[in-house]
């Protein structure tokens, strides 16, 4: 019976942060934790080496954490560490799968992947039904306001965004690599995007292929994919500037937590208040702050992002995107939705908020019980758990 669980800290501090949340959880549901620190990894394997009992401990990871390759992972016959001890893994992967074909080869056997997107899902099957998969698990929130929600009153932020910005003349470089001909391309992919946003990746990324290279059979598909992730960055960028740009320039102040914003071309910059890169701690402390919390998808069209369940978790009403996932989990009493194709509604949106106090209330205690009954870390800790229990 399992009953001890390797966990991964250090590293990506936002997957690292998932771990601590899940973890807290899984001492609760009474198993014994580890953390493997990616910063000091032979330490830590040493330690591992104690740990680890087989029949008794399993994996969880984020985005390949013990299984990517790592030389202290492997022994000389390319044997992964959990596989020789007969120690499940179950891997949580964050982003399309599109990122990570490379690391196939170093799955252990007993291996699990876990989808938080039900188009990654897809293509999982699609691409690599080798892989077993797990059960669907979109990202979660953390509440850190301890059973009381600051009121609006007592939030100084009109709105805030938590994340990076990254402009596409930064992508310049990439999109020009094999000339003007590739350049061409995916200056039509992304402008298709732009134009269509509600396109999922996999499917259009594909329609494009097929309209270039007509033979184009499955594999050479699914060897194409990777070259496409940075069209998926470009994107989920390119239309978290234009929301963010939409508030400025619409009368609205927006505070922006993370790095490149000072690179985003408004018209009003006075309303665009940058602060430096915080943690994930101090993100959700700012959105404590906030009346409002900003949230542009990633290209996530069948998931959900933690941003909205941290958003409704801390008490700000959460301006969104949707998603099918999010358009069937969550009602307009819960959390504003917009649309990609016209976001000149959000200063309009935002107002009706902000000089509504009622609104705002009803509509922060109904985010808050909705959140708060399905979408933190410990509903995921426990359904990992189910998982567990089945495993032999």
């Amino acid at each position: 019976m399992i009953r001890r669980i390797v966990l991964f800290k250090k590293g990506i501090e936002t997957l690292w942060y998932f771990s601590l949340q899940l973890g807290r959880e899984f001492e609760r549901l009474g198993y014994e934790i580890f953390y493997f620190d990616l910063c000091h990894e032979y330490k830590s394997f040493i330690e591992l080496l104690e740990f680890c009992k087989p029949g008794e401990t399993a994996v969880v990871s984020f985005n390949f954490n013990g299984c990517s390759g790592e030389e202290y992972m492997y022994d000389k016959f390319g044997i992964n560490f959990f596989e020789s001890r007969d120690i499940p893994m179950f891997n949580i992967v964050v982003d399309h799968p599109l990122y990570y074909h490379k690391f196939v080869p170093y799955l252990p056997k007993d291996y699990t992947q876990i989808s938080i997107d039900l188009e990654h899902e897809e293509y999982l099957k699609r691409f690599f039904p080798e892989i077993r998969r797990g059960p669907f698990l979109p990202l979660a929130g953390t509440s850190i306001c301890d059973g009381r929600l600051p009121g609006f009153e007592e939030r100084d932020i009109d709105v805030v965004f938590t994340g990076n910005y990254n402009p596409p003349e930064n992508y310049e470089d990439i999109i020009t690599r094999n000339g003007e001909e590739y350049a061409d391309f995916y200056r039509r992919l992304i402008q298709d995007f732009v134009d269509h946003p509600w396109l999922e990746l996999t499917t259009t990324i594909e329609k494009h292929v097929m309209s270039e290279i007509e033979d184009a059979d499955e594999e050479g598909l699914k060897e194409v994919m990777p070259n496409m992730m940075f069209i998926d960055l470009y994107i989920r960028h390119w239309f978290r500037g234009e929301a963010v740009k939409a508030l400025v320039d619409g009368g609205v102040k927006v505070h922006v937590f993370g790095a490149g914003w000072d690179h985003l071309p408004v018209k009003n910059p006075d309303n665009l208040i940058t602060h430096k890169v915080i943690d994930s701690r101090e993100c959700l402390e700012q959105i404590c702050r906030a009346k409002i919390s900003l949230n542009v998808m990633p290209w996530f069209k069948r998931g959900a992002h933690d941003r909205v369940f941290n958003s409704m978790l801390n008490g700000a009403i959460c301006l969104t995107d949707g998603s099918q996932y999010l358009n069937a989990e969550l009602s307009d009493e819960e959390v504003c939705f917009y649309k990609l194709t016209d976001l000149t509604e959000l200063p309009d949106l935002t107002h009706a908020f902000l000089s509504n106090k009622t609104k705002w209330e009803t509509t922060q205690a109904a985010a808050y019980a909705k959140a708060s009954s399905a979408h933190t870390w410990t509903h995921r800790a426990k359904r990992i758990h189910e998982e567990l229990l089945l495993t032999i």
